[in-house]
């Protein structure tokens, strides 16, 4: 799903809205991906779609889930991390699991991150310094 937009209830149709399934078009049009991208998920375990004939009917368990997937990717989190969330998710007591494991994955993503802004302020930091001995060193070749 696009950033942009608040929620996935609002991007999707009016009809699918009010009804408590969807298809893998709906689902692919309300987050702004492709249908090979929720096969994917849904071979990986994290989807659990139903069959009619060869159509794939997702429930709003599924919507859930889809939407949590992409919030984690979005966060940061690889998609290991997102399943193991939304699994203790799942479990019975897991409310109270899965938020202590998501603010210990919070804090790992944020030390990452901080990490890679440090490291990439280094390397500016060099390309800046390698940068002005290349500027004298072009200005002295263009005096010759």
């Amino acid at each position: 799903m696009s950033e942009s937009r608040s929620g996935a209830d609002a991007a999707l149709p009016q009809a699918a809205r009010q009804a408590t399934t969807y298809t893998i078009s709906d689902l692919a049009k309300a987050y702004d991906i492709t249908p090979r991208t929720i096969r994917f998920y849904e071979d990986q375990g994290l989807l659990t779609p139903t069959r009619e004939g060869r159509q794939r009917i997702f429930s709003e368990r599924d919507n859930v889930r889809l939407r949590l997937i992409l919030r984690g990717k979005r966060l940061g989190f690889s998609l290991a991390e997102a399943k193991e969330i939304i699994e203790l998710y799942d479990m019975e007591s897991g409310g109270e699991r899965q938020l202590s494991y998501f603010l210990e994955k919070i804090g790992q993503q944020r030390q990452n991150l901080q990490q890679q802004q440090e490291d990439i302020a280094a390397i500016l930091r060099e390309l800046e310094s390698v940068e002005e001995r290349v500027k004298k060193a072009l200005k002295k070749i263009r005096k010759k």
